[in-house]
């Protein structure tokens, strides 16, 4: 960890924030804060590819993967509750 406010913090987001300046922001002008917003998460949704299976997931696309854990928690509530 760096200091207070430090990109070192989290760099992968850091470095994913500065490709999308890089690769789209600076490339493109929005009319409105509304506009920008959504053609930058159409772009990252286009970029990020929903679809394609990761390995740190277990083969699982990040979609089935997130549910396959909110379904894992909601067990784990439900057998803390029932004790």
């Amino acid at each position: 960890m760096g200091r207070v406010g430090s990109a070192l913090d989290n760099a992968a987001a850091e470095s994913f924030n500065s490709l999308i300046k890089v690769e789209y922001i600076h490339r493109h002008r929005f009319a409105t804060r509304t506009e920008a917003r959504l053609k930058i998460a159409t772009w990252i949704t286009g970029f990020y590819n929903p679809r394609r299976r990761h390995s740190a997931a277990g083969g699982l696309p990040p979609e089935e993967f997130e549910r396959s854990i909110t379904e894992a928690r909601k067990k784990s509530d439900q057998r803390c509750q029932a004790a």
